[in-house]
């Protein structure tokens, strides 16, 4: 048995030790996958702290992951993402936390840049959002991604090479 397979069958008996290694293990990944989706700190860790929410109720209604806890976790913090943009109509003003300094004008290219990506990233299907992220964000493998979206293998393949050329046109169109 892997450690994950470990931990999540302690974590359908509620172990508190088991649970909270699962959070140590997975939150910073979630929030480091959130934080480059959503570009806000504060909607990152409400997105990381919504998945595990979740992940606790359906362990409570004896339903939930029975093997691979980590693609349970992604798909619904993806899933968290996507309602995050349903229900919020994007916007292009610079964050909060771009603080003024002699970098200004660099921060604001570069957060400029990112807000270009993120909206090209939402005018791709949910599934090719998804593969792009775990992909090229999180560093997975094809077969990892496959596991988490329920495709084969060759779907996904599919998924990534239709995504990378949407993204390219998308993004030279705005140059």
């Amino acid at each position: 048995m892997t450690l994950e397979q470990d931990l999540l069958q302690s974590a359908h008996s509620f172990d508190p030790q088991a649970l909270a290694e699962i959070y140590d293990l997975y939150s910073p990944r979630l929030y480091r996958y959130a934080m480059r989706l959503l570009g806000d700190a504060c909607t990152a860790e409400d997105c990381v702290a919504e998945t595990f929410s979740r992940f606790l109720k359906a362990l409570q209604a004896h339903k939930g992951p029975r093997d691979y806890l980590q693609a349970y976790l992604f798909r619904t913090a993806h899933n968290i993402v996507a309602d995050h943009y349903r229900r919020q109509p994007p916007t292009e003003e610079l964050s909060e936390s771009l603080r003024l300094d002699e970098n200004t004008e660099e921060s604001a290219s570069q957060h400029l840049r990112q807000s270009h990506m993120r909206a090209a990233m939402r005018e791709l299907t949910e599934d090719q959002q998804q593969v792009i992220a775990l992909k090229y964000l999180e560093g997975w493998e094809n077969d990892e991604i496959a596991r988490a979206l329920r495709k084969p293998l060759g779907a996904v393949k599919s998924l990534q090479h239709r995504a990378l050329a949407r993204l390219k046109q998308l993004l030279l169109d705005e140059a």
